[in-house]
């Protein structure tokens, strides 16, 4: 699911500021605090000034033999940083704090000048001290400090500081904005300083394997990945079935488009895929090449029973002729149909608009191919989701898991509930948050930014339309009981406003907190507000609320609400002080009707009984519950609907093959959404100026997606190492404890996987430009596994077996099928498929390039051959790289876009001899 950096659950009770100032940004203060900025002696245009002028570095010193860290937490681990402050101006008043984001909270900090607390989640707070003389222009002022576990990437420095003083608005600081680099598009933070020492700044530990991925390193990497576009001459991602070329039959030309004929098919199924290929340049025409779609008989069926591993499904199964006459396109369903169309799109060459003539059979690995975004931590646009659903229906995926509501976001307007999108939307710096949620993640004070909104019901309805037409069905997701906090500020600003009004009983309806709770906890994000009380009736009141008000958008969608994400989060601790929870446990203990009651024992169980309780209410409304599997595995089986679907978020590296295989051995549908390969918020490479989180993996590359074996997630320990970049094993043999029951254990025959899913969550990700960055062209290796079972894929071993790299079930004729299957794949990208997203718009990631100088010369390569390379020597023009070539070190070397538009980030080169 979520975690940000570390896989454990953490405990700890963090300790709130006493904040004070302004509530918000239009200069409403906090009672007492009114003439405060007289007494300080600050105006706000000399607010206004000092942020203007305040140079802030933020410095990261070591992730790895830092001394003094605080034992008790972060497992005794820590980094060392600094933050210097330098004014342009002079400032010696003291009436002013700084807000500012940090990801991992402080342990230690040492300064006679400042204090500093921490507010809410990541919010901190620092404040002069007496001891403090003022800032003069020129002079350096530094926060050390010491925080929990590791900071490993420039992204984790958040942005947009920013200066209060009490009844003045809040002003940010200048120079914490982000900026965008002119040739990638890209975010930069002008306020962190480089990274220059890989042994103590990149590694984690003493015994941290991976290699910072400069260009020597991605050099390595390529080398053995040949140019050759030929190879994508009749490739299709995804991978078809079986694709047979028609023998001493020339190209079929599309340059005079095509002339459909629909055969009483509703246009309305292909309409976006002719769509597609519309944009690539093949339109309708009168005198084009004909396209017949056709009956496929016996599809839409399985093609065996049950859900055993590697079982393919034939909903959406298709057949493609393309002749020089004519190209038919059979089969038996809308799907079938449009990834006949998807394929076709898939075969052309952009430049010669010319498909070989051939024959395809095809239909899908897995009937679950599906992607996430979570818009609830930073919003992405509609326009965003509907170019994503555009690519997601063109690569053959077919379910949009769509997070909408999260600690510190709601993103969907609900009927009746205006405070949801009104409060939970925004975040602003309103310390009582009645308007707003407090800034988290680098939002800044303002909630008129890009990371606030939300969805309307009519633009909601418009993407599940949307979605629709492209046979893609839209999961709603709304994260609880944990990662609740927007809801739960919204419905206590509600409650507020109702009770000010007059109206008990209304501000009672929604209540998700109780009042006497004691309990004291820390989500992973560090939040000790963020769990809805699972023990109240106004809790399950306000969850069928929303699941009632979301299925009607999707009624009113012509599209029924089929499954429904409850996230299943909990977070540990909650609820252990509650006395309404002391209450149900005591009378479900009492209960004589034990058919009915829940049987719980303690409060350890509420969040089962939670989970539990709302799968059966959806399923009473027809609705399938979906969870993440870490909730999921805490509820009993016998408690629960047979069918209900569950996301395995468990890293391989740490044994995740284990609850994956506990789950689909219930016979729940398992999508599998492991971390170190499927979440696309992860870097590329191991890079600390690449975006992302990194608590899974630090290189994720499209390579690496390509790699997976899903029906045999044990088996990826022979070609995959952990975080650290060192060898794991993987023991998928049966275990049993010293009782005899059963703690893991290998898959059951008929018993598998429903299918697979890419994860994009949204902390660190602002911009739909840096969400597209990320996502693509991931996705498209996402499709490549999700539909088509590659034949170097280690078969699954039913009786257990342990996997290392040692233990040879991946054999070397499997690794050169794998090899040589990557190099069709990489040049199908470099040479044809990345054109195609630069014609959609799709601001995908343009690699770093791999380069060595050796004797002299520059060599060269890219991941995706058939993309350009330019170098350029120390004070010089950038000049096209067409092999070998004499240099003079240092110099820099960077990567071209399919349309030579737009460059990738440069690395710099220095000299390197045999």
């Amino acid at each position: 699911m979520k975690l940000t950096f570390a896989a454990a659950t953490l405990t700890l009770a963090m300790g709130l500021s006493a904040c004070s100032g302004p509530a918000d940004t239009q200069g409403r203060t906090e009672p007492g605090t009114k003439n405060a900025a007289q007494q300080g002696g600050i105006s706000q245009a000399e607010l206004q000034r000092f942020a203007d002028g305040l140079q802030v570095k933020y410095r990261v010193l070591s992730n790895v033999g830092t001394q003094g860290c605080d034992a008790a937490r972060a497992d005794g681990r820590c980094f060392s940083a600094a933050i210097d402050f330098t004014s342009s101006v002079e400032m010696r008043a003291k009436g002013w704090a700084i807000y500012f984001s940090q990801m991992r909270p402080v342990q230690v900090f040492r300064s006679q000048e400042f204090n500093l607390s921490q507010v809410k989640g990541d919010l901190h707070k620092l404040t002069p001290t007496p001891a403090f003389n003022g800032f003069r222009p020129g002079e350096t002022h530094t926060l050390s400090f010491l925080g929990d576990y590791w900071q490993l990437s420039e992204i984790d420095a958040m942005p947009n500081y920013y200066l209060v003083a009490a009844g003045l608005k809040p002003v940010v600081i200048a120079s914490t904005r982000l900026s965008r680099d002119p040739d990638t598009g890209l975010e930069t933070r002008p306020y962190v300083e480089d990274f220059v020492d890989a042994e103590r700044q990149y590694k984690r530990s003493e015994t941290d394997a991976i290699d910072w991925a400069g260009a020597g390193v991605l050099f390595e990497a390529n080398a053995a990945t040949p140019i050759a576009p030929a190879l994508a001459l009749n490739s299709i991602i995804p991978t078809p079935k079986a694709v047979t070329p028609v023998p001493d039959v020339g190209p079929v030309s599309l340059a005079n488009g095509i002339e459909v004929v629909l055969n009483r098919l509703p246009r309305a199924e292909v309409a976006a895929a002719l769509a597609r290929l519309a944009r690539l340049g093949v339109a309708e025409s009168d005198t084009g090449v004909t396209v017949n779609f056709l009956p496929l008989a016996e599809a839409g069926k399985e093609t065996d029973t049950g859900n055993e591993a590697g079982a393919e499904t034939r909903e959406g199964a298709y057949r493609l002729e393309i002749r020089p006459g004519a190209i038919d396109i059979r089969a038996a369903d809308a799907a079938g149909f449009s990834y006949g169309l998807a394929s076709l799109a898939g075969l052309v060459d952009v430049n010669s608009l010319k498909v070989n003539a051939l024959s395809i059979e095809d239909s899908p690995r897995y009937p679950f191919r599906g992607m996430h975004v979570d818009v609830a931590r930073n919003f992405h646009t509609k326009a965003f989701i509907l170019k994503l659903l555009d690519q997601m229906a063109a690569y053959k995926l077919n379910k949009l898991h769509l997070h909408m509501a999260d600690d510190e976001g709601w993103r969907l307007e609900i009927e009746g509930l205006p405070e949801l999108t009104e409060v939970g939307s925004k975040r602003c710096h309103d310390l009582t948050e009645d308007t707003c949620l407090l800034p988290q993640l680098g939002s800044g004070p303002d909630a008129d930014t890009g990371v606030s909104g939300y969805y309307s019901k009519a633009d909601y309805i418009e993407i599940l339309q949307y979605a629709a037409a492209r046979q893609i069905e839209v999961i709603p997701s709304m994260d609880m009981p944990g990662h609740s906090r927007a809801a739960i500020k919204s419905m206590a600003a509600r409650s507020r406003r109702l009770s000010a009004a007059g109206e008990p009983v209304a501000a009672a309806e929604y209540n998700l907190v109780d009042p006497l709770d004691e309990t004291s906890y820390a989500s992973v994000q560090y939040y000790d507000d963020n769990t809805l009380n699972v023990c109240l009736e106004s809790s399950y009141h306000f969850v069928e609320k929303v699941i009632d008000e979301i299925a009607e958008l999707h009624r009113q969608a012509g599209q029924p609400l089929r499954h429904y994400h409850i996230g299943a989060d909990e977070t540990a601790g909650a609820w252990v002080d509650s006395p309404a929870c002391r209450h149900l446990v005591s009378a479900n203990a009492d209960s004589q009707d034990r058919d009915e009651g829940e049987e719980l024992g303690s409060t350890a169980q509420l969040g089962a009984y939670f989970i539990e309780r709302i799968a059966k209410l959806l399923q009473a409304k027809g609705i399938e519950a979906a969870g993440w599997s870490d909730g999921m595995s805490h509820t009993r089986a016998e408690k629960m609907p047979a069918k209900v679907q569950s996301n395995v978020w468990d890293i391989i590296a740490y044994g995740g093959h284990v609850r994956a295989h506990q789950q689909a051995n219930l016979g729940w549908d398992t999508v599998l959404s492991n971390p170190e390969v499927l979440y696309f918020d992860f870097p590329y490479e191991a890079d600390p100026k690449e975006p992302g989180y990194y608590w899974g993996t630090r290189r994720n590359n499209s390579r690496h997606v390509f790699s997976f074996m899903p029906d045999n997630l044990a088996a990826n320990a022979e070609q995959w190492t952990d975080i650290q970049g060192l060898p794991f094993e993987a023991d998928d043999r049966l275990k049993l404890n010293a009782a005899g029951q059963k703690l893991g254990g290998p898959l059951l025959q008929g018993k598998g996987f429903q299918g697979i899913q890419g994860q994009l969550w949204s902390e660190t990700l602002r911009s739909d430009a840096t969400v597209e960055y990320m996502v693509f062209p991931r996705l498209l290796m996402l499709a490549e596994r999700a539909w088509h079972k590659a034949d170097w894929e280690v078969p699954y071993q039913y009786q257990g077996a342990l996997y290392n790299r040692t233990s040879g079930f991946f054999s070397q004729e499997m690794r050169a099928k794998q090899a040589a299957q990557w190099s069709r794949m990489a040049n199908t990208l470099g040479s044809k498929e990345l054109r195609k997203l630069d014609l959609a718009g799709i601001r995908y990631r343009v690699p770093t390039p791999g380069a060595r100088i050796v004797d002299g010369n520059l060599v060269a390569n890219v991941i995706f051959p058939g993309l350009g390379i330019e170098y350029r020597e120390a004070g010089g023009q950038w000049q096209p790289y067409a092999g070998p070539v004499a240099v003079k070190p240092p110099l820099d070397v960077r990567v071209l876009a399919a349309d030579g538009r737009r460059r990738g980030r440069s690395l710099t080169l220095i000299e390197r001899r045999k």
